[in-house]
C-alpha cells in the first residue's frame, strides 16, 4: 500500500519540479486521508491568490483534484485517526495535520507500516513517518 501525504499531492494538481517524479509514483494507486482534498484546495486557492497561479491554471488544478479524488482510496475513520494522531503528537514533532495524515497511514497499514510506503514532500511528518516504520517516498 503506498499512501500519500496532501503535500506531495499538490504536485499532481500542480505543475510543480517534483511533478514528473509524483506522476511516477501515482501509478501504483494512491491512498490518503478524506481531509487532503481540503488541504489541496487550500493550495490551489492560496497559488491562486498569490499570483502564481491564473485562472486557466488554477481550474486546471481544480480539475485535476477532481479526478485525484474520484480515483483515490480515501482513509475516513476519523476516531480511529484521531486515536493515532494523540499519540503520534506526543512522540514526534508534528503539527495536527500532519499527525492526523500519519494517524490515517496508520489506519490504512493497520498499525503495521513495514513494507508500506509513505509519499511526502514534508520534512518533519517524512521523519516521522520513517521512524513509525514507513518506506518513506520519494
Amino acid at each position: 500500500m503506498r499512501y500519500w501525504d496532501a503535500s506531495v499531492l499538490v504536485c499532481l494538481c500542480v505543475e510543480e519540479s517534483d511533478s514528473a517524479a509524483a506522476r511516477r509514483l501515482a501509478s501504483g494507486g494512491i491512498a490518503t486521508w478524506s481531509v487532503s482534498a481540503v488541504e489541496i484546495a487550500a493550495a490551489i486557492e492560496r497559488r491562486s491568490r498569490e499570483g502564481s497561479l491564473d485562472a486557466a491554471g488554477r481550474a486546471a488544478a481544480r480539475t485535476a483534484l477532481s479526478e485525484l479524488t474520484a480515483a483515490w482510496i480515501e482513509i475516513s475513520a476519523l476516531a480511529a485517526v484521531r486515536e493515532r494522531a494523540l499519540r503520534l503528537v506526543a512522540t514526534h514533532a508534528l503539527r495536527a495535520a500532519d499527525a492526523m495524515q500519519l494517524g490515517a497511514a496508520l489506519v490504512a497499514v493497520s498499525d503495521r507500516p513495514q513494507g508500506h510506503e509513505f509519499v511526502c514532500a514534508d520534512v518533519r511528518l517524512r521523519d516521522a513517518a520513517s521512524r513509525e516504520g514507513f518506506n518513506v517516498l520519494p
